[in-house]
């Protein structure tokens, strides 16, 4: 009977504290009916007797420990840390929110400083561009000058061309003090004498005629006279006068006589006078030709130390003059082969490169400039020659005799 009344208290303490740990809500329909009081005394009876008592009471101990350790810790750390779910979830989405925000300020430093960083590197590009456009580069100073030089020389040789004119213009037409104007015979003697003079030749000298030089016989028909050098030498006027002699034997070496005195009051005088304007007028145009081209190698303006540096790189000697057509060549030599030029251009910055391209274009107009007034002499000259081809297929017809009305 004790035996069975023990099981009996062991099931229903082991019901008993199978409910209270799980915290299961029993049937109460399927609970035995039994005397809760003999069973309470039951359990205390058992619980003594085998020292589960003790143990409850130590669970107790620990639990009532944990909580007293868990308010501690909340107290030290703070509310902030440690609450309920609503707060926790709170405060992290708030960290969240506050680590967003700290991110878009940090992107926006990030973009100032990559912003300013670019601005700082373009301002120096752009410091740097100014500086190139604002430095001057030596050869800029070198084209100025040859280029004044240049410049100087065209009107100077343009002046000398008119000289020039003016003198020949008056032998051509047999003018009064030119050698013409007393007759042919007084013309061929002249410029007999005058090449005689200044260019007697070997045989010439043989025939007892002149005292020959080596050096300039026959340079008055010799071509590279008037063509042969870009500049006549400085040191006398032999070689403009070789020049001028050369052309005036190209173009008229023998002026016919003037029409003057009673042979220009005649009727047939008169006539001849007409063809003789227009004989002086074809022979003036000629001339003007061979002029300019004596006048752009006459020199006419002063070198400078880079030209005379440069006659000395091409191996000539430098002189202190040079004419126009020797300037051009100078600084024409000076761009196309001069190793100082393409040194420089190669460190130029951009603005001087562009510098030297006008000044190229700038001389490159100066030529064509030149070149177009000659084009027009050489158009006057075809339009003589074609003049006088058409006079010469124009057949004569018989001319009537004047008749003269003699007064009463």
């Amino acid at each position: 009977m004790r035996r069975i009344s023990g099981l009996l208290t062991t099931t229903a303490l082991g019901m008993v504290l199978g409910a209270v740990v799980t915290n299961t809500t029993p049937a109460f329909a399927d609970l035995p009916t039994i005397d809760i009081a003999a069973i309470t005394q039951s359990i205390k009876s058992f619980a003594q007797e085998t020292g589960i008592l003790n143990v409850l009471n130590a669970m107790n101990t620990v639990q009532t420990t944990i909580n007293q350790t868990m308010s501690d810790i909340k107290g030290a750390i703070g509310p902030t840390t440690y609450g309920d779910t609503n707060t926790l979830l709170q405060q992290g989405f708030t960290q969240n929110a506050n680590y967003s925000k700290a991110q878009v300020g940090a992107m926006g430093q990030i973009a100032d400083a990559s912003n300013t960083s670019n601005a700082l590197v373009q301002r120096t590009f752009r410091n740097a561009q100014l500086r190139d456009e604002h430095t001057l580069s030596p050869q800029a100073c070198m084209a100025l000058n040859s280029g004044q030089s240049v410049t100087v020389a065209a009107g100077q040789s343009w002046r000398v061309s008119q000289a020039i004119g003016l003198i020949t213009d008056r032998r051509g037409q047999a003018l009064p003090g030119t050698p013409a104007h007393e007759g042919e015979g007084q013309a061929v003697a002249a410029v007999t004498q005058l090449h005689l003079t200044r260019y007697c030749s070997e045989d010439e000298a043989a025939a007892g005629l002149c005292s020959v030089d080596a050096t300039r016989q026959n340079l008055d028909q010799s071509a590279g006279s008037m063509t042969g050098v870009s500049a006549y030498d400085l040191t006398d006027n032999n070689g403009v006068n070789a020049a001028n002699d050369y052309a005036t034997n190209l173009i008229q070496p023998v002026v016919p006589a003037a029409i003057r005195g009673d042979a220009l009051t005649s009727v047939s005088g008169q006539d001849a006078e007409t063809r003789r304007r227009r004989y002086n007028a074809k022979i003036s145009m000629a001339r003007t030709v061979a002029n300019d081209i004596i006048a752009s190698r006459t020199t006419s303006v002063n070198t400078t130390t880079d030209q005379k540096q440069q006659m000395t790189d091409l191996g000539l000697t430098p002189s202190d003059q040079t004419s126009w057509l020797g300037a051009l060549e100078l600084d024409v030599n000076r761009r196309s082969g001069g190793t100082a030029w393409h040194a420089s251009l190669q460190a130029m910055p951009p603005k001087s490169v562009m510098v030297e391209i006008a000044s190229e274009l700038a001389m490159s107009n100066m030529i064509a400039t030149a070149r177009f007034k000659l084009e027009q002499q050489h158009a006057a000259v075809s339009a003589a020659l074609l003049a006088t081809a058409a006079e010469a297929e124009l057949k004569p017809v018989n001319s009537m005799p004047t008749p003269q009305m003699a007064s009463q």
